[in-house]
């Protein structure tokens, strides 16, 4: 790859040097001395788009920080590398691909990119016309019953990105004739597709096999299972079997050698990273169960923040504040742990999917330049929805012994009499969201100013054990409400900044060898455990013990 930076250059180096020493002063201030000499640091800490407010105020920094953390980037060319992210340029160069997935939320009528979107339409129209089809009760299976069951069959960002979605949107779910119904499966060993084959009937069920390679051994395992299924219990030919099946990927070839026929065969581009797939045909799933136009409001949604973090200044621009903020904690701070929490239930996957987003992006020790990374890269993402979390594992945010960093995500309005016609006082789950929001607020108060929100007169005597030291930094994301808008805002803002953090930490965001090589190792023990070979020699002592016991054999 030409023009590559070395890191840390020199510029890079001296900021690096000088917010190293901003930190070590800074861990002798808490957020409650920040927030008491500055009256306004919420209305200089947060940024509103649209229908999104971005509160940054409860991080360690102050305005010599942010001034530093704002140069840092600029040292590292983040505006050069952002325009070549948003070009054909191959910056995934250890697979010599380009990351083209803004594409997939271009407008129809693009001006800038006409080609590239008038493909990304062919597919999606294609896609659009079956969803149609589909909810009209006017695609039927091989019997000629109306499909009532859409069995969406993938792994990774074919799974992850489209079950977040789905269930988030649970609130815009479009009503069909059939009440139509989305299940996903994902697990390589069948428990998911085993228990759910018992409650569909064949005659009614789709399947969608989502690939990118078509090569995934747990999905082909899946679907196989799914087509054998298909075969006993209605006893037709292959051929007739092929409306029961859709396929998305990279390689029609391999789809239609599988047996998908050829007009539901929709197609995936190398330059779409899997994890960042969701705005693809690997969406269907979504679609199936918001509708054309929620999809489509989605897809608007990331669209407009690919506009916001291609031309607004970096003191303004949230997925670059996202990151340098991540930075920040990382790399000068040493908080090596950053929890997700939502406090809205809908949003129950947002975290799993954020987990492959972020570790797969920039879970990487090995700097472009092929030197290993002189900095700590990505850190441990974890988390749940903050109600349930708060039950779980909050005492360790609030009084354990680790330095985490958090995010805090809430709509602002949720539930209205209209929406809810079912529930005689829908006034009763208004109030249900304002105890969310109640705890969301009080959680991340506590984080941040620990002691200093107790009842001062109590302080005094209070023992050590309910004490709260405070200072755990956090962000706090609210959306005027969860829609497909806003949700796609959303997640544009996290896709974007991993690719800042990866550009800071000088490192490809793009590819995934370490999941490859695992896979490929999978692949040597099948046959053994399948009997078909023997010789167990050459593993080391510990797999050749437990082979033995999973073949069967004693050991000794």
């Amino acid at each position: 790859m030409n023009n590559i930076e070395q890191f840390p250059k020199q510029d890079s180096h001296m900021i690096y040097t000088k917010l190293k020493a901003l930190a070590d002063n800074q861990k002798e201030t808490h957020l409650s001395q920040l927030f008491a000499k500055n009256p306004l640091r919420f209305e200089q800490c947060s940024i509103h788009i649209n229908q999104l407010c971005f509160d940054f105020s409860k991080h360690r920094v102050n305005g010599k920080v942010f001034e530093q953390l704002i140069a840092y980037a600029k040292s590292h060319q983040l505006k050069d590398w952002i325009q070549r992210l948003f070009s054909v340029e191959k910056i995934n160069y250890t697979e010599k691909r380009a990351a083209m997935h803004w594409a997939l939320r271009l407008p129809k009528n693009s001006h800038e990119h006409p080609q590239l979107a008038k493909q990304v339409h062919g597919q999606l129209d294609r896609m659009y016309e079956l969803v149609e089809r589909i909810h009209a009760g006017q695609y039927r299976g091989a019997t000629g019953e109306v499909i009532r069951d859409v069995v969406n069959i993938g792994v990774g960002g074919s799974d992850l990105g489209p079950l977040m979605i789905s269930h988030a949107l649970t609130d815009f779910k479009v009503q069909t004739a059939q009440d139509l119904k989305v299940h996903f499966v994902s697990t390589m060993d069948g428990s998911q597709l085993s228990d759910l084959l018992h409650q569909l009937r064949p005659e009614t069920t789709l399947f969608i096999i989502s690939s990118k390679s078509f090569g995934t051994i747990d999905t082909l395992s899946n679907a196989q299972t799914a087509r054998c299924w298909l075969q006993r219990t209605l006893k037709a030919s292959d051929s007739a079997l092929q409306c029961h099946f859709v396929g998305v990927s990279t390689k029609p070839d391999k789809m239609t050698e599988w047996g998908i026929r050829e007009d539901n065969q929709f197609l995936l581009w190398d330059w779409v990273g899997g994890r960042y797939s969701l705005w693809s045909c690997i969406g269907l799933p979504i679609a199936l169960t918001v509708g054309v136009e929620n999809f489509k409001d989605l897809l608007a949604g990331a669209f407009e923040i690919d506009q916001h973090f291609q031309t607004a200044p970096f003191e303004q621009n949230i997925p670059v504040l996202m990151a340098l903020l991540g930075v920040w904690n990382n790399n000068f701070l040493d908080i090596q742990t950053h929890a997700v929490l939502p406090y809205d239930g809908r949003l129950k996957y947002f975290a799993s999917y954020l987990q492959q987003l972020e570790m797969e992006s920039n879970g990487k020790s090995v700097q472009r330049t092929g030197e290993k990374a002189v900095v700590d890269t990505c850190p441990i993402i974890w988390g749940e929805v903050g109600p349930n979390a708060q039950h779980a594992f909050y005492q360790l945010l609030h009084q354990g012994t680790h330095a985490v960093s958090c995010d805090f995500i809430a709509p602002v309005h949720r539930y209205n009499a209209n929406q809810f016609t079912y529930i005689d006082n829908a006034d009763a789950l208004v109030e249900q969201h304002h105890l969310a929001l109640s705890n969301c607020l009080a959680q991340s108060r506590l984080l941040a100013f620990g002691n200093e929100v107790l009842d001062q007169t109590e302080l005094e005597n209070l023992p050590a054990y309910k004490q709260y030291a405070g200072n755990q930094p956090s962000t706090t994301v609210l959306l005027d409400q969860l829609t497909p808008y806003t949700l796609g805002m959303l997640v544009a803002l996290y896709e974007h900044k991993v690719f800042v953090q990866s550009v800071l930490w000088n490192i490809n965001a793009f590819d995934q060898w370490g999941v490859e090589k695992g896979k490929e190792i999978a692949n040597h023990l099948l046959p053994i455990l399948n009997r078909e070979v023997e010789d167990v020699s050459h593993f080391d002592s510990s797999t050749q013990g437990l082979l033995k016991i999973l073949l069967g054999k004693k050991n000794g």
